[in-house]
């Protein structure tokens, strides 16, 4: 007789449609509903596992127990990932991948990044005569600095160009319809350009910075030796294009945040920008959830995982669990003061361990670029808030300020 336990389980065919609907709470939902920390319900077609919480994310990053080839559905790697990248990597093959963003992580090259973002903000809005759409300025702002980071040359107005292409990659990746089918296109459209410009870094017939990305991505070279096809150097350089754009959603909620919590933005000029911007990674939505395929038949808990079966980690209801961060659904920066988690209770870009693990590679990227981002809002420039609708829907992915956020009255603080 077996002593395995029964899964809470969903009824129905299928709930595709139920999670689009609900968006970031589809998972905390149903945790609640079955007072449950795993259950199983269908997804596009399959069963899929449910999980939250930091014991669950610790199995989930378990490299023994599951993999990530296969796990993201096919509209999400032709939209969000790529085909080919270092999302869907297991063992050799991520390690090797991985180095190679890692490699980008220095002390000298994050520096950079924080000169970059500092000086397109100051060209951004120095000059800014009218009212400004904090969203859509710090996507023009992050587009030009991820170009600059990575060495893909450019003029002006083709970062113009290229700010609405990277946009649709995350923006529309979880549409369906038009708004997918653009995304598609705006994908298909930045491959070849970077595949071109690949090709002529092998050719030497365009020189480009050795110790930026373009170079070092384009001559990478996999476990066997050899070059990497160029059509997962394209995939990869959009791997960090695309989610540098995309710290724009996190500026934006980062300046809801200054709004709702006067008291928590002074802390900023007081020299606790990082306490606050965590906070922020923390509390406001960016990432719904994770996926991942189990790797060979295991048991857990009393729990039955059979291979191949996709199983989903709720990273914002883990940002948000009671047993992890107390009074969770209150902004409270100083939280972050003496912190001291673990690579699976704070996850908002994903969890576990940088080297060996799927954490983000961006990470770093993303908390110093939020942290100049907030210091210069902060300190060098003052600013009104307009009346304007700041509310969000959790239903929308990625969820946004209804009004992106805008501001009036920009003056530089002598």
């Amino acid at each position: 007789m077996s002593d395995h336990q029964q899964l809470p389980q969903e009824k129905g065919l299928d709930h595709t449609l139920d999670l689009l609907k609900e968006g970031y709470y589809f998972i905390m939902n149903r945790s609640n509903k079955f007072d449950s920390r795993i259950f199983e319900t269908r997804l596009l077609g399959e069963k899929a596992i449910c999980l939250v919480g930091e014991q669950e994310a610790k199995l989930f990053y378990d490299n023994e127990k599951f993999q990530r080839k296969n796990a993201a559905p096919g509209r999400i790697q032709k939209t969000l990932f790529g085909k080919g990248g270092v999302q869907g990597l297991d063992n050799l093959d991520h390690r090797y991948r991985k180095a190679m963003f890692m490699s980008l992580m220095t002390a000298d090259k994050l520096e950079e990044i924080r000169q970059f973002i500092r000086e397109e903000w100051k060209n951004h809005l120095f000059d800014a005569q009218n009212d400004v759409n904090v969203y859509e300025a710090a996507k023009y702002v992050l587009t030009r600095v991820a170009l600059r980071w990575t060495g893909v040359p450019f003029q002006k107005e083709e970062a113009d160009q290229w700010v609405d292409e990277f946009s649709d990659l995350f923006e529309h990746a979880a549409d369906v319809g038009p708004k997918h089918w653009k995304a598609r296109r705006s994908r298909q459209k930045a491959e070849e350009w970077l595949e071109d410009l690949v090709q002529q870094v092998r050719k030497e017939t365009i020189n480009v910075d050795q110790n930026r990305a373009l170079y070092q991505f384009s001559l990478h070279k996999d476990p066997n030796g050899e070059l990497l096809k160029l059509n997962i150097v394209a995939v990869e350089l959009l791997n960090l294009l695309r989610p540098i754009v995309a710290i724009a959603i996190y500026i934006d909620f980062a300046l809801l945040a200054m709004y709702d919590y006067p008291a928590e933005a002074e802390r900023i000029r007081e020299g606790n920008g990082r306490e606050f911007i965590q906070e922020v990674r923390r509390f406001y939505p960016f990432f719904p959830f994770t996926a991942a395929r189990v790797k060979q038949d295991f048991t857990w808990n009393n729990y039955e995982f059979k291979k191949g079966t996709l199983t989903l980690l709720d990273l914002y209801g883990t940002n948000h669990d009671p047993v992890i961060w107390e009074d969770p659904n209150r902004f409270k920066s100083e939280r972050f003061q003496n912190w001291q988690g673990n690579p699976f209770s704070f996850i908002p870009q994903g969890g576990g361990e940088f080297d060996i693990g799927h954490r983000c590679a961006g990470e770093w990227i993303t908390i110093d670029i939020l942290h100049e981002t907030v210091d210069f809002f902060s300190k060098e420039i003052s600013f009104d808030f307009p009346e304007q609708d700041f509310d969000y829907s959790m239903n929308d992915i990625p969820a946004l300020p209804q009004s992106n956020i805008i501001i009036t009255n920009i003056q530089i603080i002598q």
